[in-house]
């Protein structure tokens, strides 16, 4: 009963936390066009830097995610979560205050710094929480209810901007973001996290880290070095084909969020308002599909096959937004993230199943740092591409060509996931210890 009460509390930090940081997307894209390019609707200058944004903050996140993910393990899940929930106000309150140019280059700095060592980290700390938690075999339906209460705070955030101003907005976000800090601080219990080493008559995963081969020394023995990445990509062939759906499918995922607002500004002339609409769209499908189907669809069809299923959609959705012909194309692609957002869950899911208890978070912070490494790919490859095609120079007129080459990342992960197969059943004898209970 604990335990179901600290996923509560969970769930409701991470939704207050995804509202706050939800809400203002909409909006970001009018702040940097007007910023930047004041009354136009196509901006090279806003794309390239949104571009390098990403590279940069991947950059970043590529070396801190995987050290926060091995002291989460070391001090706790709480006290990391703290930290980017904390640093996440500063760029709220610079555009809360005004979002003229020069404060919104001061955004800009704000926001790369900081995100460099906290994009992510809440979401992967939450789900390693969670691993501590509940057992194997609940897992990928927990992921999926916390995702889903991520859909819903991105449905009520960008509903909300939909009645705002901008600078409302902004104010709002702010002053969530606080409220989400402090009700983490007060109400989330820690993390039962477990510290047992690998036995013989247990029913877990096996520790890869402990599997591999042992250091002769570490200068920082609590801190992970590039080695334990390496391990644990070397000891599961499931873990390693598991990164490699990650990679691709985020590098689809953020080639299509860096170039979907600027597309739909030129080619149809999308404002602040259209966006959250598709955006309430997409958010609502989302909730639907994790908080409901997936809970249902999981324990018929498996993780591995929900995962190829949600990342075929995801390739559909992509290449149906970069054919789109009328304005109402794009919010009829929305409506395929129905099944687009089984992938992220799942994905998750299996990756935890292939550590120990006491590695949950080097194996999330592992995954989220190779998402990381794909922001640097990502935008370095798709931004000059989304620029080119939606300007006067392209060499033959596909605006949303960028976002098709974004689908086509996604169907890579599609043929990658269909070579995950289910693990055999557990050996008595090779196994972790866990002390995570069922909910019920």
């Amino acid at each position: 009963m604990e335990k179901g009460f600290g996923l509560s509390h969970l769930f409701m930090t991470v939704f207050l936390y995804c509202f706050a940081n939800f809400m203002v997307v909409p909006a970001i894209t009018d702040v940097t066009m007007t910023a930047l390019c004041p009354g136009k609707d196509e901006c090279s200058l806003a794309i390239y830097l949104t571009g390098a944004q990403q590279a940069i903050i991947g950059l970043g996140s590529l070396v801190v995610m995987p050290l926060v993910g091995n002291l989460s393990d070391t001090y706790g899940r709480k006290v990391m979560l703290t930290v980017p929930m904390t640093l996440s106000i500063f760029p709220l309150v610079i555009l809360a205050y005004r979002r003229t140019k020069y404060y919104f280059y001061a955004y800009y700095v704000f926001k790369t710094l900081i995100s460099m060592a906290s994009e992510g980290s809440v979401q992967f700390l939450a789900l390693a929480y969670v691993a501590d938690n509940v057992p194997e075999g609940k897992r990928a339906a927990v992921f999926g209810i916390m995702s889903g209460f991520s859909s819903s705070s991105f449905v009520f955030g960008n509903f909300s901007t939909r009645f705002l101003s901008t600078s409302a907005t902004f104010q709002v976000a702010a002053a969530m973001s606080v409220i989400a800090l402090f009700y983490m601080r007060v109400f989330l219990p820690e993390s039962m996290m477990s510290n047992t080493n690998c036995t013989k008559s247990t029913e877990e995963t096996v520790c890869l880290l402990e599997k591999a081969p042992s250091k002769k020394w570490n200068l920082f023995v609590s801190l992970p070095s590039m080695d334990d990445t390496i391990c644990l990509l070397k000891t599961s062939p499931t873990f390693s084909k598991a990164a490699v759906v990650a990679f691709f499918i985020n590098v689809g995922d953020v080639g299509l969020h860096a170039s979907l607002m600027y597309y739909l500004k030129a080619q149809f002339h999308f404002n602040k308002n259209q966006f959250a609409d598709l955006m309430i769209i997409a958010g609502m499908a989302g909730s639907i599909s994790q908080l409901i189907l997936m809970p249902i669809l999981t324990p018929l069809m498996g993780e591995e096959k929900m995962l190829s299923l949600g990342l075929f959609f995801s390739c559909a959705h992509m290449i149906l937004y970069s054919v789109a012909w009328a304005p109402w194309v794009p919010y009829a692609a929305a409506m395929i993230s129905v099944l687009a957002t089984f992938a992220i869950p799942c994905l998750r899911s299996i990756a935890s199943k292939q550590t120990g208890p006491s590695e949950q978070g080097k194996a999330q912070g592992c995954i989220t740092g190779i998402c990381s490494f794909s922001n640097i790919v990502s935008p370095l490859a798709f931004s000059p591409l989304t620029a080119l095609f939606l300007s006067d120079n392209a060499p033959f007129y596909y605006p949303g060509f960028s976002i098709m080459c974004s689908g086509l990342a996604a169907m890579i992960a599609f043929v990658q996931s269909v070579m995950i197969r289910p693990p055999p059943p557990p050996a008595k004898d090779s196994s972790c210890s866990s002390t995570a209970e069922p909910l019920v």
